[in-house]
């Protein structure tokens, strides 16, 4: 995938990320973007609060400005009034001038304590930030840094779908990459993403020839399956049935597994086509 096209795959979840962090910052505006790996600069792609378009596809060079000293730090920092500032270069002057920006702070996101992310909080007045004010975004950020995590994930499950020439995936592959995909779109926060992953999920299954042969399911694999598809949770399901929750999940599982699904939902149709639920 390309840099461009991470990009553009990212910005609607940028807007509401920035969004969400202005709203908690209490700050006039709210902008940032997204650095590839390695890389040594990154643009600003998404603004929350902006008055003029002077940010937009401002491209920050590695300890350059406020955003390129956080990139370099791997840390918070902050300054009260901007312009004046000491120990940041001020190449970047011209365009937050234009926002009338004064103190403005920069955050990056790490994983795998490489920056992916950089997002500015910016006030047009002087305005003293502390140390509990920085604390107030450390839940924000994890689930933010686990978010992009996860992306990573699905990244490198979608190229494994892209084979060396004469390299074809096995039925069983393609299952596993299935539900590993749908096993990630229940971790995450972000209701997009969750959806998208699970729609890739689906089609991937829907696109893998299902076996003929007859499918066995233990009794006890019936009962999981049957009280799943009335609504019941795995709690639930291990209450009415006499067995623990991890029991449960297992039994869910490898029926999963023979009924070649890769979320309960695909799991109880395919039962239910089947004869084995009603």
């Amino acid at each position: 995938m390309s840099d461009r096209s991470r990009v553009e795959l990212a910005k609607p979840s940028m807007a509401r990320t920035l969004a969400a962090f202005r709203s908690q910052a209490r700050m006039d505006m709210a902008f940032g973007g997204l650095v590839n790996p390695g890389a040594s600069s990154f643009a600003i792609t998404g603004s929350s609060g902006a008055q003029t378009a002077a940010l937009n596809n401002l491209v920050i060079r590695s300890g350059a400005g406020l955003g390129g000293k956080a990139l370099v730090l791997g840390r918070p920092i902050s300054v009260m009034h901007y312009h004046g500032a000491k120990g940041i270069t001020h190449i970047y002057d011209h365009a937050v001038r234009q926002e009338r920006l004064e103190t403005v702070a920069a955050l990056p996101v790490l994983v795998d304590s490489i920056p992916r992310m950089v997002i500015y909080l910016a006030s047009r007045a002087q305005v003293g930030l502390g140390t509990r004010w920085f604390d107030s975004f450390v839940p924000m950020l994890r689930r933010l840094e686990r978010d992009i995590a996860v992306e990573d994930q699905v990244r490198r499950r979608l190229d494994a779908l892209r084979p060396e020439p004469q390299t074809v995936l096995t039925h069983a592959e393609l299952l596993d990459i299935a539900r590993e995909l749908a096993d990630l779109g229940e971790r995450v926060q972000d209701d997009k993403l969750r959806e998208r992953l699970e729609a890739v999920s689906d089609r991937l299954v829907a696109a893998t020839p299902r076996r003929s042969t007859p499918i066995h399911l233990s009794p006890r694999e019936i009962d999981v399956l049957a009280q799943v598809s009335q609504g019941c949770t795995n709690q639930d399901a291990a209450n009415n049935l006499g067995l623990l929750p991890n029991t449960v999940k297992s039994y869910l599982k490898t029926a999963m597994r023979k009924l070649q699904a890769a979320n309960r939902v695909q799991a109880i149709t395919a039962a239910r086509q089947a004869g084995l639920i009603s």
